[in-house]
């Protein structure tokens, strides 16, 4: 974006800038625009913004010497570019200048401000000492084009009820099938917001959603489930996730939410002699909110099942852990096809070690079985086959 006049300048990281492109294009309704410190102090007392439920107030506080001197002598009506990674990407017109505890936003968005949490210390390298708000512009083209995504698929098989599942898929596993399979089975269409990372710590965005439309094109009916990224930001943690999944979710023309049973926010706690989560919070938000079972493997039923109906206990039950899961993959193991379905568990793995092998096509035909016919294989190829051997009962 090219600045109209030698502005000075904001600098913002990726996660402010997909925030800021949630709130402007309407995702996060009923709140439009950064709050002033009077609209924080409110959200902050009572949980709520224009009669519906939001967690904690949604300011911009960018971190750094450069932004902290711009902040402390910045005049109202100055106009500021934004500038993320070099370029510009909107502008904001300054309204109000006020300090903020970086600690207390904390403990606002994660319910803690323990370094030990996840995303904890991230998020406090990148909070400034001061918020700033005002009417901004910023580029939103992105999330224009999940919207019109969305809205084409609700169209084309006229869909009367949407669903919304956020999902990491950090890897896809047999539980999240069983989710999804659920959802189909109460609704029309499903939106399956797949998290788009932050960082290097998970398999890529791109890994990610090969294995999921993987798994969509080929064992699901046609048409009726739609996979859209989502930048997995700072609002999209600690334990008012859910309220945030809720809003965003009814914002992107959804009429329903699944999550499951360990999904973040909706934890018990006791107060006041009565049992409550998030959800008790969850006020003028018009979406029909479900809680999936949890599902496990049970040795003895010898399949995929609740643990609301299964009569065994826990100590013959495998659980769906992605991150075990994943240290598998990553240490090169092909996990069992109980717990991940073998062509995604090979084409990740093929990933995760590309060029493993120094031949490759001897490999292959030295000990798999073929059809007389001299083929191209490829590593994926081999990873699915070789899984079929360890399924082989006769020997074992």
């Amino acid at each position: 974006m090219a600045s109209s006049r030698k502005n000075r300048a904001l600098y913002i990281d990726q996660e402010a800038y997909a925030a800021l492109a949630l709130l402007k294009s309407g995702i996060l309704s009923p709140v439009r625009e950064l709050m002033n410190k009077k609209e924080s102090d409110k959200v902050l007392q009572s949980g709520l913004f224009n009669g519906s439920s939001f967690p904690f107030p949604f300011i911009l506080s960018p971190s750094g010497k450069t932004n902290e001197s711009i902040l402390l002598s910045t005049k109202k009506g100055e106009i500021l570019d934004l500038i993320c990674e070099h370029d510009i990407v909107g502008e904001i017109a300054v309204d109000e200048v006020f300090p903020i505890d970086p600690h207390e936003r904390l403990r606002q968005i994660y319910g803690t401000e323990e370094l030990s949490h996840p995303g904890v210390s991230a998020t406090l390298k990148r909070l400034g000492q001061y918020a700033i708000s005002g009417k901004y512009t910023i580029d939103t083209c992105r999330i224009d084009i999940t919207k019109k995504t969305i809205e084409e698929a609700k169209e084309r098989i006229e869909a009367k009820h949407t669903t919304a599942i956020f999902m990491a898929a950090n890897p896809l596993h047999r539980a999240h099938e069983r989710l999804i399979r659920q959802s189909l089975e109460q609704t029309d269409l499903v939106v399956i917001f797949l998290l788009k990372p932050n960082n290097n710590a998970n398999l890529s965005y791109e890994l990610r959603y090969e294995a999921l439309n993987y798994f969509v094109q080929n064992y699901l009916p046609h048409g009726r489930v739609v996979i859209v990224p989502l930048e997995n930001i700072y609002i999209f943690a600690g334990s008012n996730e859910v309220i945030i999944d809720a809003i965003v979710a009814k914002n992107y023309g959804c009429d329903r939410l699944v999550i499951g049973q360990n999904h973040a926010g909706i934890g018990m706690y006791y107060d006041h002699s009565a049992n409550k989560s998030a959800l008790d919070h969850l006020v003028g938000i018009d979406i029909e909110l479900s809680i999936a079972s949890e599902y496990v493997y049970c040795n003895l039923c010898k399949t995929l099942v609740s643990i609301q109906t299964c009569p065994h206990g826990h100590h013959h039950h495998i659980s769906y852990h992605a991150e075990s899961i994943l240290e598998l993959m990553q240490q090169g193991l092909l996990p069992p096809a109980v717990l991940i379905r073998k062509e995604i568990s090979s084409l990740i793995v093929a990933s995760l070690y590309p060029n493993r092998f120094r031949n490759l096509a001897k490999l292959y035909y030295d000990i798999m079985p073929i059809n007389g016919l001299l083929e191209e294989r490829s590593e994926k190829d081999f990873y699915t086959e070789l899984m079929n051997l360890y399924q082989t009962t006769s020997l074992t």
